[in-house]
């Protein structure tokens, strides 16, 4: 139904993020990290997002099909990438940085392989 939608605030330990749109069809996000933090090394099994840097500048850690490793994907403001499912990933802040991301609505399709905050696994619903 058209109007107003609820905005999330989900503290992270690398800073939160703002869930503003989340529908059976897709989700919207911003990614607030903190210069020097990391997300979880990570891929999604069903999730297809694609992440637009709206401030500051990143590393993106991205190991790309045929590829053995992750290489940097470094993003600057104005920038964008995708990432198809199994595709594995991770975002390193240069410094602070919002990001834009647009998704599918699998938001606990998180498969973590390596996280320096101790988080490990699939995510929980």
């Amino acid at each position: 139904m058209s109007g107003r939608v609820d905005v999330r605030h989900v503290p992270k330990p690398w800073g939160h993020e703002t869930i503003w749109a989340h529908t059976d069809r897709y989700v919207g996000k911003i990614l607030h990290v903190k210069a020097g933090e990391k997300l979880s090394v990570q891929y999604h099994v069903k999730k297809d997002e694609t992440v637009y840097l709206l401030r500051g500048e990143m590393k993106y850690w991205v190991q790309l099909p045929g590829d053995t490793e992750m290489r940097d994907q470094r993003l600057v403001a104005g920038e964008s990438f995708r990432i198809t499912p199994n595709t594995i990933h991770a975002i390193e802040a240069v410094t602070d940085i919002d990001v834009l991301e647009a998704s599918t609505p699998e938001l606990d399709d998180v498969v973590r392989l390596n996280d320096r905050y101790g988080r490990e696994g699939t995510s929980a619903p």
